[in-house]
């Protein structure tokens, strides 16, 4: 099912405007009918659904996220799979991505780098001491807040360590950059 503009999903979530178009699925905005809230909802991609191992790494994605509780890893509020689609439901991070802010402004003060690495630092001191490796973190995937917050998002291929992986001996995953 192509997403659009007023399309609900799960009886609840009302799309409203497309905020990205990424490798698994396209993150939109979205009006929680049920509690009034915003939320966004990423939307695996059509072409992925009869694949059961991307069905697989997506539904991992909500486990995962929803393992960790802190302020620098955007909250996950639900999941679901209805028709032919597969959605992600998560806190709508007001800002932009690392590496829009990288693209526009080039070169970032010593102080403002350290104070970014500081908190992605600590959020995924959290999230390893949950059990949880990201394996994917790069600026795309950390989100900056006007005052300044980082969120980590995207937990799409991250894995619980010790856990059989997802993926096969040999199988490259992560971003190539």
């Amino acid at each position: 099912m192509r997403p659009t503009s007023g399309l609900t999903f799960g009886g609840r979530y009302q799309l409203s405007n497309r905020i990205a178009i990424g490798g698994m699925g396209e993150v939109w905005q979205a009006s929680d009918l049920v509690i009034g809230r915003t939320v966004a909802i990423k939307i695996l991609k059509d072409e992925y659904l009869g694949d059961p191992g991307f069905l697989e790494r997506f539904r991992a994605e909500a486990r995962h996220a929803a393992l960790v509780n802190h302020e620098g890893i955007a909250n996950v509020y639900d999941y679901g799979e209805e028709e032919g689609s597969a959605y992600l439901v998560m806190e709508l991070v007001p800002g932009e991505s690392l590496a829009t802010i990288l693209e526009r402004e080039r070169v970032l003060p010593t102080d403002r780098v350290l104070d970014i690495v500081a908190q992605t630092a600590s959020a995924l001191h959290a999230a390893h001491s949950a059990g949880l490796v990201h394996r994917d973190v790069k600026p795309g995937n950390l989100l900056i807040t006007p005052d300044g917050r980082v969120k980590i998002t995207d937990f799409g291929i991250a894995r619980i360590a010790d856990q059989v992986p997802l993926t096969a001996t040999g199988q490259v995953m992560g971003t190539v950059q």
